[in-house]
């Protein structure tokens, strides 16, 4: 049996789901992939949201910790992704752009301009906070009623997130 894909989340959409108070959700959204977070992600989360994510891989086992200890090419392209001549990324997000690229994996995140041109030079699928909204919705496991409090929770909390109908929305696909 193939390996499944990984959904390498960065801290946006785990905050996100953090702050919406369904993290717990997010794992179930898209059962055929397992969702993992890399060790430099982690280390850039807030006390609360990191307590938040560590009884998802501790106690609940779903969400899995990766520790992010890359080598070779993976390693030189991590250290230009963050480097001031490079994207000037952040550390997670270049671990997880890096991870996934090399690793042939999905990554989570809603930062779509520092990512979307770096996943289209290299063929790195990825999915937003609304695109995970959207497979919840689908599955039936979260409500237009629900995503629309879901969103002003996330936006109360001082992230950032789209006004967008979730019926005509049009979602990134694996």
């Amino acid at each position: 049996m193939p390996e499944k894909i990984q959904i390498v989340l960065d801290a946006d959409v785990i905050i996100h789901f953090s702050q919406g108070g369904y993290l717990h959700l997010l794992p179930m959204v898209i059962p055929d992939c397992s969702f993992v977070v890399l060790s430099e992600v982690r280390n850039e989360l807030r006390q609360e949201t990191r307590n938040v994510l560590d009884n998802h891989i501790n106690f609940l086992k779903n969400i899995s910790l990766i520790e992010y200890n890359p080598t070779g090419e993976e390693r030189r392209e991590f250290a230009r992704l963050i480097s001031v001549s490079g994207l000037c990324l952040g550390k997670g997000e270049s671990a997880c752009m890096a991870y996934a690229r090399y690793h042939n994996h999905v990554v989570g995140s809603s930062n779509l301009k520092d990512i979307k041109d770096y996943c289209a030079e290299f063929g790195i699928a990825y999915l937003t906070t609304w695109d995970f909204l959207y497979y919840a919705f689908k599955a039936g496991l979260m409500t237009k009623e629900e995503i629309g409090e879901f969103v002003q929770k996330v936006r109360a909390s001082g992230s950032i997130l789209p006004e967008m109908d979730i019926e005509t929305y049009y979602c990134n696909v694996l």
